[in-house]
């Protein structure tokens, strides 16, 4: 591998590996919000160190000998913090990154960490869940919208599922639909990564631009706890799940999207409304 082609691809882990997801504390339990898992310790510390380590060497896009990707520090951010380094504020990454590419970051995350910890889903019970009316749902395929109207909101979505359109999310059999619940309700949500070939992730962001080729680097968290940056490919050991927990408020029009580069142009979005 070229010397240009190695560093895009370090740049690529450093910068879309945001949140690891599926090395969080939201990957060992179904109901532990991500903002609590940030701690650097236990396995899912241990597996992001190995991994980052042999991407990043003496240093990576302006990490200069320090250790800063490999350390508590870049360990929160990555797990969603706010706390990003200079360089990256700075917009400083590989041009092929903020649009025009053709390499999908996705596709080198979910390898790099398809062996992460974490639970698993077969393909029979994400297929099943997929299908799924959520409780306290009211489903109008016509208008391709799921309405909550009760305190509480459970639903999963699978990301980029078999015999769907690639790049999309299915929540109870309905592509991308828009998703209304009450303020103040506390939801969860369980993501399931069912694509054989790349990382993918749900956040929340607030506002309803147009999402830009690297959400993670203009958008903001719509609510605390309302975002799983990435999960990777799944194995024989199953599908990789994880969940996010939340409270929505305050009321307005949101955007749920995977934050993964370039997913949400390409199809990975829709609308989330707290009324």
């Amino acid at each position: 591998m070229k010397r240009m082609r190695m560093a895009a691809v370090m740049g690529v882990a450093a910068i879309t590996a945001v949140g690891l997801a599926a090395l969080t504390g939201c990957g060992t339990t179904r109901t532990k919000p991500p903002a609590a898992a940030a701690s650097p310790n236990g396995p899912a510390y241990s597996y992001y160190r190995s991994v980052m380590g042999r991407l990043q060497g003496g240093g990576m896009m302006g990490d200069t000998g320090h250790g800063w990707m490999t350390g508590p520090g870049g360990y929160r951010w990555m797990m969603g913090g706010a706390a990003s380094p200079a360089w990256m504020r700075g917009h400083a990454v590989p041009g092929f990154m903020m649009g025009g590419g053709t390499h999908d970051p996705g596709k080198i995350m979910g390898a790099l960490w398809a062996n992460g910890p974490g639970p698993r889903v077969s393909p029979a019970q994400a297929a099943r869940l997929g299908r799924l009316t959520p409780a306290g749902a009211t489903l109008d395929r016509a208008a391709n919208r799921i309405t909550f109207t009760g305190p509480t909101v459970r639903l999963v979505v699978l990301a980029s599922p078999a015999g769907g359109r690639d790049e999309t999310f299915r929540i109870a059999g309905l592509t991308n639909p828009a998703v209304t619940v009450p303020a103040g309700a506390r939801v969860s949500i369980e993501i399931i990564n069912a694509d054989p070939g790349a990382a993918h992730g749900l956040v929340i962001t607030a506002g309803q631009a147009a999402p830009s080729w690297m959400p993670m680097m203009t958008t903001r968290t719509a609510f605390p706890g309302a975002a799983l940056w990435f999960l990777g490919n799944p194995t024989s050991a199953g599908m990789h799940a994880g969940t996010l927990t939340f409270t929505a408020s305050p009321s307005g029009t949101y955007r749920y999207l995977c934050p993964v580069p370039g997913h949400a142009q390409k199809g990975m979005a829709g609308t989330f409304t707290v009324s």
